[in-house]
């Protein structure tokens, strides 16, 4: 059973002027199963806050379906099994760790017993042990994200809606948090939501994402799928000079230069045998060729660009 069910959501809001309508959602749809950790990508407006506020319960689509844990978001029980951690949390600056995650343990219906059992394990993890009667007045913006994610993990929760995550912390501690939510997902079977504008971090954690491009999924897949080989090689070559350039350019071919190699863009095998063939005929020593691939950042880029194509052209139709 997937553990976060979202089906042709549709959410529109009236503006103040005019009482114009606008779409941030538009029949987005995608499941995350259990054990899977799914990034939700997407330039700013594209609907990302609006879809976790409606997984939460704090608005209400205007049409299409979206389940928690086997029940519609409407139902107060589908959020019980969420941890949640916002971008920008707040923590009062006079609470200490101890009892900052007593009190989100409490609210989540926990015992005391477990509360303290679950606060060590927690605070080990995220190396803050020695901090747990500290007051977070003191806290660095990086251990306020550490005791953030402690407070969404408290209860053990099947689903973990996290909005910006590695906020504020330094390489070391986003790896550390990554293998975490490794854990978190591979061990305990907890469904991992991510929304982030790292995408270096999504590529480095993330099974599966989706790319939401004004208010509609431009893309879904795992990482592998989206950022496939692209037809393109970088050629480390002696002496690779303008004219030889020219002959791969003649063949239909892209030829650049970029840091010290060339980016061959070929169209199959056989044309880049044919370019290998010219390169050799010069007297060219190869000593690099190998297949580039995109990464997660040219797939998003290159899906906003084409949203940007999209709504200059529409609107020069006008």
């Amino acid at each position: 059973m997937n553990v976060i069910e979202v089906s042709g959501l549709k959410k529109q809001y009236r503006s103040t002027l005019r009482g114009a309508r606008i779409t941030a959602l538009d029949g987005v749809d995608f499941t995350v199963r259990p054990g899977e950790l799914f990034g939700l990508l997407g330039p700013n407006g594209a609907g990302k806050t609006t879809t976790v506020k409606i997984l939460l319960g704090l608005t209400r689509a205007t049409s299409g379906n979206a389940k928690v844990c086997g029940l519609d978001v409407s139902d107060p029980e589908s959020r019980r099994r969420v941890g949640y951690l916002p971008e920008g949390h707040k923590i009062p600056g006079y609470l200490t760790p101890r009892q900052t995650l007593s009190i989100f343990g409490r609210m989540s219906g926990m015992d005391n017993a477990t509360i303290a059992r679950r606060t060590g394990e927690l605070l080990e993890i995220l190396h803050l042990s020695k901090w747990l009667d500290v007051r977070v007045k003191k806290f660095s913006k990086g251990m306020t994200q550490r005791i953030g994610l402690a407070c969404a993990l408290i209860h053990s929760p099947d689903v973990l809606l996290l909005d910006e995550p590695t906020d504020g912390v330094d390489p070391v501690g986003r790896r550390e948090i990554r293998d975490i939510l490794r854990d978190v997902a591979r061990e305990h079977g907890t469904a991992v939501l991510l929304n982030s504008h790292l995408l270096s971090e999504i590529e480095l954690t993330c099974d599966r994402v989706a790319v939401l491009r004004t208010g509609k999924v431009a893309a879904e897949g795992t990482i592998d799928e989206l950022t496939r080989r692209s037809p393109k090689y970088k050629l480390i070559a002696t002496p690779v000079d303008d004219a030889l350039l020219t002959i791969f350019r003649d063949t239909g071919a892209t030829a650049d230069r970029v840091n010290g190699h060339v980016e061959l863009g070929v169209t199959d095998l056989d044309h880049l045998n044919a370019i290998v063939d010219k390169v050799r005929a010069r007297g060219a020593v190869i000593s690099e060729l190998s297949p580039m691939r995109s990464t997660l950042e040219d797939v998003f880029v290159d899906l906003v660009k084409a949203a940007d194509v999209t709504v200059g052209a529409t609107m020069e139709a006008k």
